[in-house]
């Protein structure tokens, strides 16, 4: 069940865009109280179509058709103003916990009828951090990306990609430009989360593999 508490912080999509992205965050605060009060605080000046709670709550906060305030500078493949191409999806953790299994479920329920709206393919579904990755850290390595997409609401690496250079998978796949060690700390966090080190075979294996099914728009 979706509740509705409408946010003022959102406005028209520029030059007519229409969503075609899905991203995920978590808010990073210590309640969903207290992140529905920003979120909705026209003074804080951010915002997302919808929020959802530990207990698996489901706040919707902007209309879909409308631009939130989520994404911020950043990009992800030919998409320079993500907050116009995108739907946002803010989940309650601080980052330093675990996300709860109602509120996967309520996720899991929540973004097939997004991408079916929409017409988001699964590899346009991704992180804040992804699309930022020298500013931003959500959702985070304790998100399950994988869970996601045995579900068909994401993308998951096989081994099958080679041995192509990191960077240009990466840029394929989406990811802006960024200094090389925020762009793989970003994949990793998805793809990788228990990696440590420089790069190696295995990152470029699982990059280029992406890179191969799923380049970026």
């Amino acid at each position: 069940m979706i509740t509705t508490r409408r946010s003022p912080n959102h406005g028209p999509r520029r030059g007519g865009a229409r969503p075609d992205m899905v991203v995920i965050h978590y808010t990073g605060m210590q309640s969903c109280v207290s992140a529905l009060a920003r979120l909705c605080d026209p003074a804080a000046a951010v915002s997302a179509h919808y929020l959802i709670a530990e207990d698996g709550t489901t706040w919707s906060l902007v209309p879909e058709a409308a631009r939130a305030w989520h994404a911020g500078a950043g990009g992800w493949g030919s998409v320079d103003d993500v907050n116009s191409r995108s739907i946002g999806i803010d989940l309650a953790n601080t980052g330093a916990h675990p996300f709860s299994e109602p509120q996967m479920r309520a996720l899991e329920a929540l973004l097939p009828g997004v991408m079916r709206r929409w017409a988001v393919p699964p590899e346009r579904v991704i992180g804040h951090r992804d699309m930022a990755p020298e500013r931003k850290a959500d959702p985070g390595p304790r998100f399950d990306w994988r869970r996601l997409a045995h579900g068909g609401l994401s993308v998951w690496p096989g081994h099958g990609g080679g041995d192509a250079a990191l960077a240009d998978s990466l840029t394929r796949i989406g990811y802006p430009a960024a200094p090389a060690t925020a762009r793989l700390r970003a994949f990793r966090d998805r793809f990788r989360p228990w990696a440590q080190g420089p790069e190696d075979g295995t990152d470029r294996a699982l990059a280029a593999d992406l890179a191969r099914r799923f380049p970026a728009l």
